[in-house]
């Protein structure tokens, strides 16, 4: 409509254009205005629209908030004109006048800015009432209603139009209760209330203030009030924590109030239109009678559920229930809903979409499809990502239960629920699980080398590191419950003991992990597994019939890869052989007999004893994904990673007595692996051209394996991967190798297998020269991690430093290694696939990195052509998901 180009370019007239009456009778705005009249005025405006029964009233636009706070605080011209003028509409419809002692009306004042934020802005209910006014609704409706709704306009006016601390208001109340005797609110008299609204403007007299017996000043005080509150340290804070950005600010909507404490035909409830944890058809919800709207939140006095209205106010529900139907056909959602009943006269107060669970979310999204109310299209994007990771771990039965045992919080790194016993050490955790127990790993932090502990724990819990520390980014990969960076945690190696909130616990004491809040549980929690039902079943059929991205899995082993599969991957996107190292001692001893040889002679001895793992490993993986594609990555960290953590002496010493060496030799080679920046040192493909013996013991071991799969009746199809190339040449050198070792093996066993052999993209001159390395590799795969590390020049594992600091301060918007840089790391994949694509038109790109898994880079890079991505097994759902909303979308945007 035409509303919005005055709004936009600040040109055109302004008339009319401040603020926007409503009614039963219609309403000069809709639901499409949620940038001028806020999520509550939009709402409102559109069910006034559709002919519910919305108390009048009117908002005035988030125009006059942006101008409020240019104008240092002041109202802009003809706004508050405009103000009187709707007012005098509300008056007609109500047949009431502010102000009047024989028809008073009376007014909320509500905040809502486009995008709902709670508990920010302020409300003020009952607006309008005075000392005359009062005793004139005292005669329409009750002494007790008037004196009552009177003493809470006192107290929330002083709270927040003229700070004055709700906490006296409420000191005050205690003390008149007390001095009659009585526990409850509602059972204070008529003259105790009287008594309560003296003592009330007392508290304003001591704080200096004084209420305004106007009418039309209070009005004013509230505007004021809540145009102010947008930018509140609370409200600024909300906007900064959830990157909520560029809003014109708040608008305020002005509603006549409409009564639910008359007595037994008046009440108030709250309802959703379907059950919002399991997704039920039926109405879920709860009413009051005899009540106003915050008395069945504020959880006071124990509700009726909806179900009983039928019974006691037969026409009222009815009405209910039409509107509800009304609603959801109309949004197309399930709707959260707050009513009141004034004299068996259904009002509806508000609607917005209602907050579900994961499981509701996939029920209500099916439910709706085959109900018409909405297409496929609409179903899959109903359904977020957070909720299918919901649906993909164990979750705790009830989160209520346990408050009062929470001893600590720290960082929600992965989500799920785990429960088990302490341990200190990836050993302890190994050997609980063998002998079927379950453990949560406690570390101050973690490194590569407690994979398998971590593996085998249930859970882990960190003092330091973020949401993207070492723990967190592996426990995400395997769907791990993660805690991370609990700062009030104390971990004591030496005695093995953690402390926190004031108490010390030792291994074997049971802690329950809640991974989406990050709250730390003392005892073992009751859970409930994750389900894969037939409505989630239906709804990824749906997801996978919309994408036009095949979906990968990055794994290590024969059992992730199985996992993923059951998940839904059509592929290994990345395989990293280094993993396979850590998995045993024997492998380990064989690995750093590898790192610490003198000559390439000891070093193909080395690597001769891990052959055997190798390709047993590679036999499995191609086993599980027969017919699929796995990309092997070859080796790709520094050796120093295989050598064990902790003090220089000790370690000599261990590896000398390991391998028989002399301690003086041990530390010399130490000394000589040992580099300024190892991440920029000798690792990936260098590694491979420094030593080609490991680069030829990964190829033989791959290829072995595919043949012997596929003498057993399989399909392998093995894609080689070589990483951190940065020149053509690395690529030549390591592609030859493998093709020669290959074409060896195959003489040898006098078979064959396809294969292809490709480069990761993780170093920006790689992604510069992109058109040349094309014509040497089959393939590129995106390795965002690294790739955003070099393009940024951040070190992954030193960002906690600064990172957090970027974030508040607005300098970087989402953190990088979470969230694909579409500006910068973005641009340097486009132009790598375009450009590799124009020298080889075959080329297959995919990306491998942990952002292969998160929807918004999903979404850019779906745009730019990828044909796979590649994530941990536990978030492949969550990116076929990604991928079809990123297809829908793309085609809405197409159109």
């Amino acid at each position: 409509g035409l509303w919005f180009w005055w709004g936009v370019g600040g040109g055109g007239k302004k008339t009319g254009s401040l603020v926007y009456s409503f009614s039963k009778e219609g309403s000069d705005g809709d639901a499409s205005m949620k940038a001028f009249l806020g999520g509550k005025g939009a709402n409102l405006a559109e069910m006034s629209k559709l002919g519910l029964s919305v108390p009048p009233g009117f908002t005035i636009s988030t125009e006059v908030c942006a101008e409020y706070i240019a104008g240092g605080n002041k109202l802009p011209p003809g706004a508050w004109e405009e103000v009187t003028a709707a007012l005098k509409k509300v008056e007609g419809h109500m047949k009431m006048k502010m102000g009047d002692p024989s028809a008073p009306l009376l007014v909320s004042v509500r905040s809502g800015a486009a995008v709902s934020m709670p508990g920010m802005m302020d409300t003020v209910l009952n607006l309008g009432l005075n000392d005359e006014v009062v005793e004139g609704l005292a005669k329409i409706t009750n002494e007790r209603f008037a004196y009552d709704s009177y003493r809470r306009l006192l107290d929330m006016y002083g709270d927040v139009v003229m700070g004055v601390h709700h906490s006296l208001f409420e000191e005050a109340l205690e003390e008149l209760k007390e001095k009659k005797g009585v526990y409850n609110d509602n059972e204070l008299s008529a003259a105790d209330l009287k008594e309560l609204i003296t003592a009330y403007k007392d508290v304003y007299k001591k704080e200096g203030k004084t209420f305004p017996t106007k009418p039309e000043d209070q009005l004013m005080g509230a505007i004021d009030a809540v145009f102010a509150s947008w930018d509140s340290p609370r409200a600024v804070a909300y906007r900064s924590i959830n990157g909520i950005k560029g809003l014109l600010g708040t608008a305020v909507t002005v509603q006549s109030m409409v009564f639910g404490n008359l007595g037994p035909t008046s009440g108030t409830g709250v309802l959703f239109s379907r059950n919002p944890s399991t997704g039920e058809n039926k109405l879920y919800g709860e009413y009051l009678i005899d009540a106003q709207g915050e008395d069945v939140v504020a959880g006071i006095r124990t509700p009726d559920p909806i179900s009983t209205l039928q019974e006691v106010m037969p026409d009222a529900y009815k009405e209910l229930l039409e509107n509800v139907e009304k609603l959801e056909s109309h949004y197309k959602d399930m709707q959260d809903i707050e009513f009141t009943i004034q004299d068996r006269k259904l009002f509806m107060l508000q609607c917005r979409n209602g907050k579900r669970t994961g499981p509701s979310a996939v029920k209500i999204a099916v439910d709706m499809y085959k109900e018409g109310l909405i297409t496929k299209d609409e179903a899959i994007d109903k359904v977020d990502a957070s909720h299918l990771d919901q649906l993909l771990h164990p979750q705790f039965a009830s989160e209520a239960a346990y408050k009062d045992r929470v001893i600590g919080k720290g960082l929600p790194a992965s989500p799920g629920a785990a429960v088990g016993q302490i341990v200190f050490t990836p050993e302890e955790a190994e050997a609980f699980k063998a002998q079927g127990g379950a453990a949560i790993l406690v570390r101050a932090e973690t490194s590569p080398e407690d994979v398998s502990g971590m593996h085998a724990a249930e859970g882990i819990l960190t003092n330091r590191g973020g949401m993207t520390s070492h723990a967190a980014v592996v426990a995400r990969g395997w769907g791990k419950t993660c805690v991370s960076g609990c700062q009030e945690l104390s971990v004591n190696d030496r005695a093995k003991t953690m402390e926190l909130g004031g108490k010390t616990y030792q291994t074997g004491d049971w802690l329950s992990l809640n991974g989406n809040t990050g709250e730390v549980i003392e005892g073992r929690e009751a859970l409930a597994p994750p389900t894969i039902s037939g409505d989630l079943g239906t709804f990824m059929g749906w997801v996978d019939e919309r994408r036009n991205v095949k979906v990968f899995t990055n794994a290590d082993t024969p059992e992730d890869a199985a996992e993923a599969r059951r998940n839904g991957a059509e592929g290994i996107g990345l395989v990293r052989t280094e993993h396979m190292f850590f998995a045993s001692d024997e492998r380990l001893m064989a690995v750093r007999e590898m790192v610490m040889a003198e000559t390439v002679e000891q070093r193909k001895k080395a690597l001769s004893k891990l052959l055997p793992f190798q390709r047993s490993d590679f036999e499995g993986i191609f086993k599980a994904m027969d017919g699929c594609t796995v990309t092997i990555r070859l080796l790709d960290p520094p050796l120093h990673e295989f050598l064990p953590n902790g003090e220089m002496k000790d370690v000599c010493n261990m590896m000398a007595t390991e391998l028989g060496m002399s301690v003086g030799a041990v530390t010399e080679k130490i000394a000589k692996l040992s580099e300024v920046n190892p991440m920029l040192g000798l690792r990936g493909c260098r590694l491979g051209i420094v030593h080609p013996e490991i680069s030829e013991m990964q190829a033989r071991a791959i290829m072995e394996a595919a043949l012997a799969v596929k003498k057993a009746g399989h399909t392998p199809v093995p894609d080689i991967m070589v990483p951190l190339v940065g020149s053509v040449k690395e690529l030549e050198h390591q592609s030859n190798l493998v093709r020669r070792v290959a074409e060896e093996v195959f003489r040898e066993q006098g078979d064959r297998v396809n294969f292809r052999v490709g480069t990761m993209i993780e170093i920006p001159r790689a992604a510069l020269i992109a058109g040349e390395i094309a014509k040497v590799a089959d393939f590129f795969s995106f390795g965002t991690n690294d790739l955003t590390q070099m393009t940024y020049g951040f070190s992954r594992d030193d960002v906690g430093t600064f990172l957090p600091t970027f974030l508040t301060e607005g300098i970087l918007p989402k953190d990088p290694f979470q969230v694909l840089d579409t500006e910068g790391v973005g641009q340097l994949i486009k132009m790598a696939v375009k450009n590799g694509r124009a020298a080889n038109p075959d080329l297959k790109c995919g990306i491998c990195g942990e952002h292969g898994g998160d929807p918004e880079s999903i979404e850019f890079v779906c745009g730019v052509g990828l044909d796979y991505v590649s994530c941990s097994p536990f978030r492949v759902p969550i990116a076929r998901l990604a991928a079809a909303q990123s297809a829908i979308k793309a085609e809405k945007a197409g159109k």
